[in-house]
């Protein structure tokens, strides 16, 4: 999992980063999208079954599969593997891929291309061939926004670029910023779903948005949108960013041309959408695989939200609450926190998390925060740990970790003091994790 891994063994407590690398892997290994689709989907004979409910192949023309995302690729092997040459389709994800009968186009993130624009008209024309002897299979996951771009009429692609990279540096939440995606976008909010009905539609979603809101993830492109126009001109206003968005945004956000399709819509009658994944399924694997190495484990409620520099410390105090006295004791969380961009450095929310927390630990603790997709905001990394051999090391370089956070370069800190948690994507998406650790089993394990 951590391409790294004997590298951070080589320094510090082994024993206890070793364990530390273990409950992380624990966490990214429980939403393996390809198991995922296999938990909640299944073929015998010509009974397709779906999370409970079966679908006569047998009265089925054609298996369309549909959708973007970081994990596209290994759910969409997923299901070829269980479908064969019953499923056909396009679906958008990082790179060029032909699975079975299913074409797999590369396209960006998390600022969306020209690429994913070519890909994202093929996905609308399926959906609007569909007819109610079909069966429309949707394949969602975190990343999907960006991947499955389509601007609305009189929007370009620039102007989206622009808006992406504008909320991106203001610090708005992943939900304010798929509000606004859906507001300028054809495919967004409902409107695939919109272009497949009257053909039956199961979305099948691994979510990255904390607390699942079905109309955020991958900005709910098969689900009824909560926002409107009005949500999507506030969030802009909210963060004073409003006179720099694009001239064609703004006109599009005040005209309310093509608002999305709400809860009650006819076109959603024929619709699931069905939770194969998401941050909890994540948690409850790390904590399950720390009570298995011998630590008494927590799981923090509720989520770790906001500004990553305040939710570092905030998560660090309660961690040691919930730990009190018991050692060795393991503390995960999870949630998705945000980063305001000023420096020009390189780095990620995670990484922030780490570098905020290492000035402040106690002897015997490390914590780490790391992206389950294996991807921390600008840099090669998922996130970072942080333990008192992390500490020294940058006190004998002279490192000043204000003025690496000053600039947004936690990435260089790291990189020199050591902690880096490497692991490349993932091909899975489910937000991001943190842990607390306090203390070590006996003996070390060995590296792996």
């Amino acid at each position: 999992m951590f391409t790294n891994r004997q590298g951070l063994l080589d320094e510090g407590d082994r024993a206890q980063r070793d364990s530390a690398l273990d409950i992380l892997s624990a966490g990214i290994a429980a939403v393996d999208p390809y198991r995922s689709i296999k938990d909640f989907v299944s073929v015998k004979g010509k009974a397709l079954t779906v999370a409970g409910e079966r679908y006569d192949l047998g009265r089925v023309e054609r298996v369309i599969v549909l959708g973007a995302g970081k994990a596209a690729i290994p759910m969409v092997t997923s299901v070829v593997d269980l479908l064969g040459d019953r499923a056909e389709g396009h679906v958008n994800a990082l790179e060029d891929r032909k699975i079975g009968r299913v074409e797999v186009s590369r396209a960006t993130h998390p600022i969306p291309g020209e690429e994913g624009i070519k890909g994202s008209k093929r996905i609308m024309a399926l959906a609007r061939g569909a007819t109610e002897r079909d069966l429309v299979l949707c394949l969602i996951s975190g990343g999907g926004s960006a991947l499955m771009p389509l601007p609305e009429e009189g929007l370009s692609l620039k102007d989206k670029m622009a808006m992406t990279d504008l909320l991106l540096k203001c610090g708005a939440t992943i939900q304010e910023l798929n509000c606004v995606r859906k507001h300028i976008s054809a495919i967004k909010g409902g409107k695939l779903a919109r272009a497949a009905s009257p053909a039956p539609l199961v979305s099948l979603i691994l979510s990255d948005v904390i607390g699942d809101p079905l109309d955020s993830i991958a900005s709910g492109p098969t689900a009824p949108d909560t926002t409107s126009y009005a949500n999507a001109r506030a969030i802009l206003h909210r963060y004073g960013v409003w006179d720099r968005a694009p001239v064609a945004v703004r006109r599009e956000l005040e005209a309310e041309r093509f608002e999305t399709p709400k809860a009650g819509d006819p076109i959603f009658a024929k619709v699931r959408n069905v939770l194969i994944g998401n941050n909890k399924k994540s948690q409850h694997a790390m904590v399950a695989k720390a009570k298995e190495l011998g630590y008494r484990a927590f799981e923090v409620e509720p989520y770790v939200l906001g500004n990553a520099r305040e939710a570092a410390p905030a998560l660090l105090d309660q961690a040691r609450a919930l730990a009190g006295r018991a050692r060795p004791a393991a503390v995960v969380a999870g949630g998705e926190t945000t980063v305001v961009v000023r420096g020009r450095g390189r780095g990620g929310r995670n990484q922030e998390m780490a570098l905020v927390n290492m000035g402040l630990l106690r002897e015997g603790e490390l914590f780490a925060a790391a992206g389950t997709d294996g991807i921390d905001g600008k840099s090669p990394a998922a996130g970072a740990l942080a333990d008192a051999a992390v500490a020294a090391k940058a006190r004998d370089l002279a490192l000043d970790a204000r003025r690496f956070l000053d600039d947004n370069d936690s990435t260089s800190f790291f990189e020199r003091a050591g902690g880096l948690l490497v692991t490349g994507p993932t091909g899975t998406n489910v937000a991001d994790v943190e842990l607390y650790l306090v203390g070590s089993p006996k003996k070390a394990k060995g590296g792996k």
